[in-house]
């Protein structure tokens, strides 16, 4: 054993606990203490708060942390305390001016390991003038796959972590997410300007969790058939909706047959909403129907199922919220109850918000006639727009080259920006681009929810571990009797053919010469279907792309 390797599990052991640290704990701590930019995909609950924190005790300098939900950072600062790890801070809204003077001063006097910021604290001049008076050792982005799911629509700020960090010196980074498919992780990477990053995915595999599809034709019959599986199923378990109106009538029936349940939504206020994650977390209520504004930071390890009443935008979100369950590792069940009109729900939320050019071009002309870099609520006066419409519009200026923002995010038009009706074209096609990609997400959603080949296999290999025993024994696909396996599967998109023996396995990454990449999608003879990134779905010739060298693994 190494030097390297003993400091690292001493620690684990006197200050955790830990008999032995997982390999992927260590993998990833070892890459930051040897000072490489590392992002780390793993399940919550496979310990990847001890990763930042084991490497904050060995790096000489503070750690900050940027954390989505200000419980989600009581939560790490309740444990730091516990472990009796090193002095921790945080600095947020809901903090005393008092109290956010002491953290920056012990900072500054070198007597703080652990800050934790959201992402808009570091908008603000004065945060990272305090932070650059002992800048970090190491910068740690939480839930960092919040930076696609949320970053282009209503916490922007997570689009600027990249220009803090650079800001600061480039101090080694540390991104950490329960999922990221490998475009979200491309995103990540690309976002944060990670160098050469050590990407770590370990640990997707829950066997202790059934995955189950149910079909239906009617709503009625669908909301029927969950009501009757929660009152049967063993509790507690959490029941997901898309929206506020689902969560409070599924509640209420439930409650109508005499279940203990109670609803959360993002409509009640903050006080309600933790009242209610409480009486959840506490072992009070049985049952919690909720919207996905109920589950980031929660770590209940008795949950023995978690049902799905609407499909979500991604599997990505889907995983993630299947994961809230067995995490003790007793018996539990995942299942989403679908119909297959149900995603057209998805589909027009994702529809909503096109960019159009002049919008772009109006945002332009404003910096054009600036003489100083502007604040974006000074856009946002100019152009009458609302701060989401010029948040949005800055972003995507900022992605073609039209647009520098300062660490601040104050915006300026760059120096080699093309002209602006170019440059409005150009800010426009990304946004549909952006668009397609929620669309790609949500087709594979969608293939999953038919699928009639492994269910645990699709979800692994989407996530970037092929290692599966199949048939896996653990989803409704691979307990159905044999007649029915070898039954002919639905020409739906994204379901896997049996008929896979050509070059390329389904759901594999590929690399094409001009499309670009994409996920391989079926092989049926020489025919080769492939879902691209950029340019959709399409059917090309084995033979011909192999002969020609067109095609490559990724």
């Amino acid at each position: 054993m190494g030097a390297l390797q003993s400091k690292i599990r001493a620690i684990a052991r006197d200050k955790f606990g830990f008999e032995t640290v997982r390999p992927g704990q260590e993998r990833a701590i070892s890459a930051v203490l040897q000072g490489r930019d590392t992002l780390v995909i793993q399940p919550t609950g496979s310990g990847k708060s001890a990763i930042y924190q084991i490497a904050g005790l060995l790096i000489k300098g503070p750690t900050i942390i940027v954390s989505p939900l200000i419980a989600l950072q009581q939560d790490q600062l309740e444990s730091i305390s516990y472990n009796q790890l090193a002095p921790a801070a945080a600095v947020n809204s809901h903090q005393r001016v008092a109290a956010v003077r002491e953290a920056w001063e012990k900072l500054k006097d070198d007597k703080l390991e652990y800050l934790f910021l959201a992402p808009e604290q570091l908008r603000k001049p004065e945060t990272i003038d305090q932070l650059k008076q002992n800048p970090p050792s190491l910068f740690v982005v939480d839930e960092a796959h919040c930076i696609s799911e949320w970053g282009h629509d209503f916490r922007p700020d997570y689009l600027r972590l990249g220009a803090a960090i650079e800001s600061l010196g480039r101090p080694t980074t540390l991104a950490l997410t329960a999922t990221a498919s490998p475009l979200v992780r491309d995103e990540i990477v690309s976002r944060l300007g990670l160098r050469n990053p050590e990407i770590i995915v370990r640990g997707f595999d829950r066997p202790n969790i059934f995955v189950a599809v149910q079909m239906f034709g009617a709503e009625r019959d669908k909301v029927e058939a969950l009501l009757e599986k929660v009152e049967q199923s063993p509790k507690p378990g959490i029941v997901y909706t898309a929206t506020r109106k689902h969560t409070e009538e599924i509640a209420r029936a439930l409650e109508e047959r005499g279940v203990d349940v109670i609803a959360y939504h993002a409509g009640m206020n903050a006080k309600e909403r933790e009242r209610i994650q409480q009486s959840f977390m506490g072992g009070d209520t049985d049952v919690i129907v909720a919207t996905n504004a109920f589950g980031m930071g929660v770590d209940k390890a008795d949950v023995r199922f978690v049902y799905h009443l609407d499909i979500p935008d991604s599997l990505d979100s889907y995983y993630q919220e299947i994961g809230r369950c067995g995490r003790d590792g007793q018996p539990a069940a995942a299942i989403l109850f679908y119909r297959p009109e149900d995603i057209r729900i998805p589909k027009f939320l994702k529809a909503g918000g096109k960019m159009q050019d002049e919008t772009l071009r109006e945002v332009g002309e404003v910096l054009q006639k600036a003489d100083d870099p502007l604040p974006l609520e000074a856009i946002q006066e100019d152009t009458g727009f609302s701060a989401r419409k010029v948040e949005k519009a800055v972003a995507l200026l900022e992605d073609v080259g039209a647009v520098e923002r300062s660490p601040e995010g104050e915006a300026t038009l760059a120096e080699n920006a093309p002209e602006l009706d170019e440059a409005a074209r150009l800010a426009a096609e990304r946004a549909v681009k952006q668009r397609e990609y929620q669309a790609l997400r949500l087709e594979k959603m969608q293939a999953y929810a038919e699928l009639l080949d492994c269910r645990r296999e699709y979800l692994l290999r989407y996530f970037g571990e092929e290692d599966v025993k199949i048939p896996c024994g653990y989803c409704d696909n691979c307990k159905r009797p044999k007649t029915d396996q070898n039954a002919e599967p639905a020409k739906d998109a994204g379901s896997k053919s049996r008929e896979s023996d050509g070059p390329f396995q389904p759901h594999t990454r590929v690399v094409h010469e001009q499309l670009g990449n994409g996920v391989v999608e079926k092989c049926e003879g020489d025919k080769i279907e492939i879902l691209f990134d950029e340019h959709g779905r399409k059917t090309l010739s084995a033979t011909y792309v192999v002969e020609r060298g067109l095609l490559r693994s990724q």
